[in-house]
């Protein structure tokens, strides 16, 4: 286990790959473990309960709020996410670092009560890029993919509220990247350093 365990977030807009970069780093480092959400959106082909998220109702998700039981949680796409604090504790104290799948709400809520954690946003090569991704995966309608791709404008608006970025261009690169983040707080490759701050001033117009 490690030394000393610190939590992770990580966010990204939809399509834009943390769930794999998240699988791949989980594979690699056996002392990094993910905390499963609460949903109350449908399980997707091939998600298991409890080992994707727990999905439950949304009366159960309200009283679990109004229980304190989440140590953030937000609604996206019109669905309640949440993390259980006290699962989120426990791995903690057993060693492990933990990791958050999460979006750009729920990473400002989490640095409120853990100033210490480390926060990672995943940029996609292009919007296009996205849209393609999101077009590939056959899950959506031509109307969601088109707020799919709205709402990752708004949500890339944040990235700069996180302490890393990382291009998810070349998988196995951005796997490293992120490992190289979570063991040594190393930035991104230095040759994505300038691509990084072309991209974001092409989606949003900011350097």
């Amino acid at each position: 286990m490690s030394p000393d365990p610190n939590l992770y977030v990580i966010a990204a807009p939809s399509g834009g790959g943390k769930t794999s970069l998240i699988a791949a780093l989980l594979q690699r480092d056996e002392r990094i473990t993910l905390s499963v959400s609460h949903t109350t959106r449908p399980p997707r082909p091939g998600e298991i309960e409890g080992v994707h998220y727990y999905f439950v109702d949304e009366d159960t998700f309200l009283t679990l709020i109004d229980d304190g039981a989440f140590l953030e949680h937000a609604t996206v796409y019109g669905y309640h996410y949440g993390t259980g604090r006290a699962a989120v504790a426990n791995q903690l104290l057993q060693g492990y670092d933990v990791m958050l799948d999460i979006d750009w709400q729920g990473a400002r809520q989490v640095r409120k009560s853990f100033p210490g954690c480390c926060s990672i946003f995943v940029l996609p090569p292009s919007l296009n890029e996205l849209r393609n991704r999101l077009s590939k995966r056959g899950q959506d309608s031509t109307e969601v993919i088109n707020k799919r791709m709205q709402q990752a404008r708004e949500e890339i608006v944040h990235c700069n509220e996180f302490d890393f970025l990382i291009i998810n261009d070349d998988f196995d690169a951005a796997v490293d990247d992120l490992y190289g983040i979570v063991r040594h707080r190393a930035p991104a490759r230095p040759q994505q350093r300038e691509r990084i701050k072309a991209l974001l001033a092409e989606l949003l117009d900011i350097v």
